[in-house]
């Protein structure tokens, strides 16, 4: 998961680029699924491994929850300030961890729930989130956003669990997102990106492909808990890149929240440790 997150903060790095070199939305989405699909079909072509999926239907409700995140994050994004859209996207952990509260049998455990709380509140404490009154519809479909991610990332773990393999997994997500980037490019049109913003979307691309493979192995192998609390990383990880690209500052508060998603994790992982082994 640690992984996975370093590669989505590179990945929004090179939407952050894309962006200001003429890429658009609908660019974006294409480009996120276009090169996994590309070289996940080669791979398997030459691997010969069949595309057949175990589940279909937990590819489709995997798929259509992932799909429908993405596109309500980016209208929160396009609609709030990208910290409270931002905040809100990482409200998914919390409700996985409400879902292991209320339904999660053995993984029902109180210190690593705490662990995803306090993750949160360093996400708050690094973005300070902030909505005017005009922009409650923006921030609950943001909401919704961090809702039907939590929805994926558990049909994740079932298809984890059933044997999919990952690769399978994020080859199917791909190919819906691309699918689902042809409505957005027949109402807008095509994007005036130049090179850069070409190479950049490149770069969303491949960083989007070794991101959804990581964290589809640690969803499917790993204590989803332990897994939710780690998501928070992605944010540290891209303060640093804000800080190293683009000059971006970060006050005392900030650096507190770094240390609370930090700490979120630690804790997460500590009492993973602890568990007893299976026999």
């Amino acid at each position: 998961m640690l992984l996975a997150s370093a590669m989505f903060a590179i990945m929004g790095s090179f939407v952050k680029l894309g962006t200001e070199h003429g890429a658009s939305l609908p660019q974006i989405v294409l480009f996120r699924g276009l090169p996994s699909v590309v070289l996940l079909l080669i791979w398997a072509r030459a691997g010969r491994q069949s595309i057949i999926p175990t589940s279909w239907k937990l590819h489709v409700w995997r798929n259509l929850s992932g799909v429908t995140s993405m596109w309500l994050g980016f209208f929160a994004i396009a609609h709030l300030p990208l910290a409270t859209a931002t905040s809100l996207n990482y409200t998914a952990p919390l409700f996985i961890a409400c879902w292991m509260l209320g339904w999660g049998g053995a993984q029902r455990d109180p210190v690593r729930i705490l662990a995803v709380a306090l993750g949160f509140l360093g996400v708050i404490a690094v973005l300070r989130p902030s909505i005017n009154e005009d922009q409650w519809l923006a921030a609950l479909l943001g909401m919704g956003a961090g809702a039907m991610s939590a929805i994926a990332m558990m049909q994740i773990r079932q298809l984890g669990r059933i044997g999919e393999p990952e690769w399978r997994t994020v080859l199917f997500f791909s190919v819906a997102v691309c699918a689902s980037s042809a409505a957005g490019l027949a109402f807008e049109g095509w994007g005036t990106a130049d090179w850069t913003g070409y190479l950049s979307l490149l770069g969303v691309g491949v960083a989007g492909l070794f991101g959804q493979l990581a964290m589809t192995r640690a969803f499917g192998m790993g204590s989803a808990l332990l897994t939710a609390a780690l998501q928070y990383s992605t944010i540290i990880f891209a303060a640093l890149l804000g800080m190293g690209f683009w000059g971006d500052h970060l006050d005392a508060l900030a650096w507190a929240g770094m240390g609370l998603i930090i700490s979120a994790g630690l804790l997460s992982v500590w009492r993973t440790m602890r568990d007893p082994k299976p026999t």
